[in-house]
């Protein structure tokens, strides 16, 4: 067995990443499972699993032995992937051919994404379309063709650069969360394989040809025991009691779930499937499907101990759920350091808050008061969409207009342009502040109240939504980058407050990400809400967010603690204040 192209490093010489080797094996086994979806940071031996998985896998046709590998790269036009009209036959003969693409290619073999999740849009479609049907349909360009299209999908992606969309996570069978940390003892394995490796690629694979081989057989054997292998009923309901209770949508759950348990049972060369095959594949069946709903928690009194309290004596009778107002209350009778040692409190949203932000007149969300917006009535950029222009040129030449409307000249006297894409997509990107200081006269949940307005009017103008928390000393996601949802109010009423207020590290987060944005979507127009109370002596001078940026400084204090408007500035930001904004609703 030879390395492919002497380049790829052996599948069976990675050392560690156990859960990764058997989610791909797994697959190779059974290809219906759906494919491997790969979550990791940098360092991690993503792609060369992915990569080496060729070298171990059968070929999923019978016509030899060589297993088609294709990478679709970050980058490709539709065509690449599709197929498209074959330019040099046309010229030559004038005839309509089909060239296949990246799907041909890797009919009966490996589809490989890297960073899958930085895909554009219109690729993400396309896959899913092929992955759900395993046919190639081509009907454009004067060619009407279609191929068949089978072919194990692996996607490898790191969370830190942005979330997959729903609908393609949910077409890879399985999921494996990777770390990159290790034992001193594998890091020394590591580096020394791979410098073997690098001197001596072809001798390097040679040492490892019975361990590749022996894999290959073993997973030959195995995919032939899985014909003859059954799932118990018992089982099977089982299967289904853990899906419904991990309330993971449809079913594709647990038709995944009972093919991964049998191709683990085959794998391990059992006669029938066991509860031990069952629960070895469930984390990887649900590691991206899983969506374990939090109770509501009880609102316990905002009111720090009596111990830490100068004035304790006059304190409130504690409520197992005080009311708005008594939340008030009891926060103006705490300091903020009293605020800051009380555990994380929840505080339910107010009822939406709308905002006027001066925004470039391209980002349609802030023309539109809710009331005003239509739905299904913004088309173009305004949807965050693509509108084709047949006035507006793209950077393409459409050479199969170019050359069947100029028959009887060679090279055409004019060329014809595909249209251009003039569609813009948006971004609103909400920074939360979810430190205790924003617990005191209800400042929290005035700042939920008003994120339920972004994200209604930007769930009816179908434009994306991302909500990234600072507070409880660091800084999480809250939503990642989908498609606004119709409602988030649950998910905003369970955010908790409390701990200090990492301000500066959230900012150059918040920065880091929207460039990374850009840079994958240069058309993107991003519009940031940084709702916060300015209680932080953070010197953020340095920092820029990209895009649009308003601060809502959420102090309703009569005299102000916070630096709100002195963090606007060095944003360069518009500055709102939340008070007035409540006055004027009034």
């Amino acid at each position: 067995m030879t390395c492919l192209a002497h380049s790829n490093f052996p599948f069976t010489a990675v050392a560690g990443q156990d859960t990764l080797k058997l989610a791909l094996i797994l697959c190779a086994i059974n290809p219906h499972i759906g494919g491997v979806l790969i979550s990791g940071p940098r360092g991690s031996a993503k792609t060369t699993l992915a990569r080496g998985l060729s070298g171990v896998m059968p070929a999923l046709t019978i016509d030899g032995e060589a297993v088609p590998f294709a990478t679709l790269p970050l980058g490709a036009s539709e065509d690449r992937l599709l197929g498209s009209l074959d330019l040099e036959q046309v010229l030559q003969d004038k005839q309509t051919v089909f060239k296949p693409g990246l799907l041909s290619q890797a009919n009966g073999g490996v589809l490989y994404v890297d960073e899958v999740n930085l895909l554009a849009d219109n690729l993400v479609d396309q896959l899913l379309d092929v992955s759900a049907s395993g046919v190639n349909r081509i009907e454009r360009d004067g060619i009407s063709h279609q191929h068949e299209a089978r072919f194990l999908l692996v996607g490898t992606m790191n969370p830190d650069e942005g979330e997959l969309r729903p609908q393609l996570q949910d077409r890879f069978g399985l999921m494996v969360e990777l770390s990159n940390q290790y034992s001193l003892e594998e890091r020394v394995q590591i580096v020394r394989l791979r410098e073997e490796f690098d001197q001596d690629p072809s001798a390097f694979c040679e040492a490892f040809k019975y361990k590749q081989r022996n894999l290959k057989n073993s997973i030959r054997l195995a995919r032939e025991a899985l014909r003859h292998l059954r799932c118990s009923d018992e089982l099977r309901m089982d299967i289904a009691r853990r899906c419904q209770a991990a309330n993971i949508d449809g079913v594709r759950g647990d038709i995944v779930w009972v093919r991964a348990a049998m191709a683990h049972a085959a794998w391990r060369g059992t006669a029938a499937v066991s509860m031990s095959d069952v629960n070895a594949v469930e984390n990887l069946v649900l590691a991206h499907r899983r969506q374990v709903k939090t109770p509501p928690q009880n609102t316990p009194p905002l009111s720090p101990a009596p111990s830490r309290r100068p004035d304790a004596s006059k304190a409130q009778p504690p409520s197992p759920s005080p009311t708005p107002s008594e939340q008030s209350n009891q926060s103006e009778q705490a300091s903020q350091g009293d605020w800051g040692n009380m555990p994380p409190q929840t505080m339910a949203s107010r009822a939406p808050i709308t905002v006027s932000v001066n925004e470039p007149k391209q980002t349609s969300l802030s023309q539109n008061r809710l009331g005003e917006v239509t739905p299904g009535k913004r088309k173009g950029h305004q949807m965050g969409g693509y509108r084709p222009d047949s006035a507006t040129k793209g950077q393409g030449v459409d050479w199969f207009r170019s050359v069947i409307t100029q028959p009887q000249d060679w090279p055409p006297k004019h060329l014809a342009y595909k249209p251009g894409k003039t569609g813009q997509s948006v971004l609103h990107l909400v920074l939360l502040d979810t430190s205790a200081s924003t617990l005191s006269q209800g400042v929290f949940a005035n700042a939920k109240g008003v994120i339920l307005d972004i994200a209604q009017r930007a769930y009816l103008a179908r434009e994306q939504l991302a909500i990234i928390g600072f507070g409880q000393d660091n800084v999480s996601s809250i939503l990642p980058k989908v498609r606004a949802p119709k409602d988030i109010a649950d998910l905003l009423d369970n955010i908790q407050a409390g701990g200090g207020t990492p301000f500066r590290v959230a900012i150059k987060n918040a920065s880091e990400y929207l460039i990374k944005q850009h840079k994958t979507s240069p058309e993107l127009h991003s519009q940031t809400y940084l709702l916060t109370d300015g209680r932080t002596q953070a010197d953020v001078s340095d920092l820029n967010l990209p895009g649009h940026t308003v601060l809502i400084d959420t102090e309703q204090a009569a005299i102000k603690r916070g630096r709100g408007q002195d963090i606007a500035q060095h944003l360069g930001a518009q500055y709102v204040s939340l008070t007035s904004l409540l006055e004027t609703a009034l």
